[in-house]
């Protein structure tokens, strides 16, 4: 660049490195998408779910989402791994304490499935069984939820994406303090390569096909109607103009 100022030389060098950067990041995000789809789409043979202490008394900290709504979202996403076969690991921590012991309706709908009480680690993930629970399954593809988000959700979300887990944050079953608190810890997550989902979506993708099993779809309509009222309403009014005609 013979002739040029200094100050021209300085400017094409920016240019060039912010035009690698983008290259860079576009090629990165690239990469994050085709994990997710095609044949790499949450399915009950890729993905395991971990619900992290939904105890009775974490559950009173929780303002991001009103009670019912939440417990509600909790309990979809339980039933949604159960639909479909999705290997299901609950952990609790210091249940003879405040935090008090898991929601009685996630052990009910989960009877069989495995249970880690922690003794003291506030990250799952520094609690050796429940990683070694984890491995257990084969699956590297981890759908994560628990109370609170910013610390129960976020801290084994960044251990397991160290390690190279694929990790998709269930938000609205996940709960924290306020929604403040929710964007930072989100926010903090998905730059760190966790992807954001809801239990909604959860269930559609692991569904695929309306024409699939469970029962041609039946399964799936089931369960939004139970736990979405405005899906209920609609199930029901298919129903009766199909029952007219």
């Amino acid at each position: 660049m013979t002739g040029y100022s200094n100050e021209v030389k300085l400017g094409v060098t920016v240019m060039l490195a912010l035009l690698l950067a983008a290259n860079c990041q576009s090629s990165a995000q690239r990469n994050i998408a085709a994990q997710q789809v095609k044949e790499n789409r949450i399915s009950a043979n890729n993905s395991v779910l971990l619900l992290l202490d939904h105890q009775t008394g974490l559950f009173q900290l929780v303002r991001d989402y009103d009670v019912y709504t939440f417990k509600n979202n909790v309990l979809a996403l339980a039933a949604t791994a159960k639909l479909y076969g999705v290997p299901t690991i609950l952990t609790s921590s210091l249940e003879k304490g405040p935090n008090g012991p898991l929601l009685p309706e996630l052990r009910a709908m989960l009877p069989n499935t495995t249970f880690i009480p922690r003794p003291g680690e506030i990250n799952a993930w520094d609690n050796t069984d429940f990683v070694n629970a984890v491995k257990a399954t084969g699956r590297k593809k981890l759908l994560l939820a628990g109370i609170v988000t910013d610390v129960c959700v976020l801290f084994p979300t960044l251990s397991a994406l160290a390690e190279g887990y694929e990790v998709y944050v269930v938000v609205d079953a996940s709960g924290t303090f306020n929604e403040a608190v929710r964007d930072a810890a989100l926010g903090r997550a998905q730059q760190a390569g966790a992807v954001l989902i809801n239990w909604f979506a959860v269930a559609c993708e692991l569904q695929k096909d309306w024409r699939l099993p469970p029962r041609a779809g039946a399964g799936l309509a089931e369960l939004l109607a139970g736990y979405l009222p405005q899906y209920g309403n609609l199930i029901t009014s298919h129903s009766a103009a199909a029952g007219s005609t």
